[in-house]
């Protein structure tokens, strides 16, 4: 699959820009584990136009990740231009326009999956950015609106006919948030739609290798994208690398293993952050990883975890739920 001349070899999973998640320390991750490509968190084009340097520090890759994709949001032509030729001064591999961000502070406003509501402001917008840049510009959207405005298959061919070189699409409506089951359905049927020409993207509940798997073979999609399923959990990618290439996952990561890429993320979260700040980002990655389901009587340790408020005391509690684990198995 190739996005404009960046090649992703064969059936590519991908790493969906998560707000709060996706920091670089996560990006490089996730690509040591196998993600073919990876995206910054959002960025709001009007706080990037004002210079605002929380949002300037969104711009920041490096070589290891790439190839990497800097996602933009916004609801004028005017600052997404301006915007994407911004992004493009920090020279990723491409840039993605968010038209899926279904949260109230982003649709109720117009931009991400605001926009479903008013697609020729959206074709507007992409055809503006597609020829603002020199780098590729891709779409991230979702099925429509609500139920009864599922616009996809028709929206798909008028993006494509904007320029992009690649569209991801999430299965669900902005109604449906991240609710209920992610329909790839519509997916495939823009997949299969002989009048498109650019890769197709799926997401939307890719939590395990042998989902990925099945959603490459049923829908024929050209790459998937894993978002959540990836928060405190980075060796997913390994495991649907495996999988899809060869049948079957590769034998899991040891306990310990698991443990140390935890203890590197909080290494990392401190040192780009400070204590306070970098225990507060990482507690989003130690709430949803997958590692202490099936511990009994887990939740008083839970508490203790996501309350720790100092390296020290978080390390500790680290090194008694991994003792814990080490004791089981004995």
């Amino acid at each position: 699959m190739k996005i404009g001349n960046v090649d992703l070899g064969e059936r590519p999973v991908l790493l969906a820009p998560m707000e709060d998640v996706t920091d670089t320390s996560f990006r490089l991750l996730c690509k040591e584990f196998g993600a073919d490509m990876v995206y910054t968190e959002f960025v709001s084009a009007d706080a990037l136009v004002r210079s605002i340097e929380a949002t300037q520090r969104k711009l920041h890759i490096v070589d290891a990740e790439r190839p990497v994709a800097i996602q933009i949001y916004g609801r004028f032509p005017e600052s997404m231009v301006e915007a994407a030729r911004l992004c493009e001064e920090a020279h990723p591999d491409v840039i993605d326009i968010n038209f899926g961000c279904p949260v109230k502070k982003v649709a109720g406003k117009g931009a991400g999956a605001g926009m479903l509501r008013d697609v020729p402001k959206m074709l507007a917008i992409t055809r503006a950015v597609v020829d603002a840049v020199k780098v590729p510009v891709t779409v991230k959207t979702r099925l429509g609106w609500d139920h009864d405005s599922k616009i996809i298959v028709e929206l798909a061919e008028q993006l494509q006919d904007c320029g992009i070189a690649a569209l991801t699409i999430h299965g669900r409506t902005r109604s449906q948030m991240y609710t209920g089951e992610a329909d790839w359905t519509l997916i495939g049927e823009v997949k299969n739609n002989p009048r498109m020409r650019i890769p197709i993207i799926g997401n939307g509940d890719i939590t395990t290798a042998e989902r990925a798997a099945e959603c490459f073979d049923r829908y024929g999609v050209d790459g998937v994208m894993v978002g959540r399923a990836a928060i405190g959990a980075p060796w997913i990618f390994r495991d649907i690398k495996g999988y899809v290439r060869d049948g079957v996952c590769p034998a899991p990561l040891t306990v310990h293993e698991r443990m140390e890429v935890i203890r590197r993320q909080l290494r990392e979260s401190v040192a780009r952050l400070d204590e306070r700040r970098g225990i507060t980002h990482i507690r989003r990655h130690l709430a949803a990883t997958p590692l202490f389901k099936g511990i009994p009587s887990f939740r008083d340790t839970r508490i203790e975890m996501l309350r720790a408020e100092t390296v020290p005391d978080l390390l500790a509690v680290l090194e008694r739920i991994e003792h814990t684990f080490l004791a089981s198995e004995e």
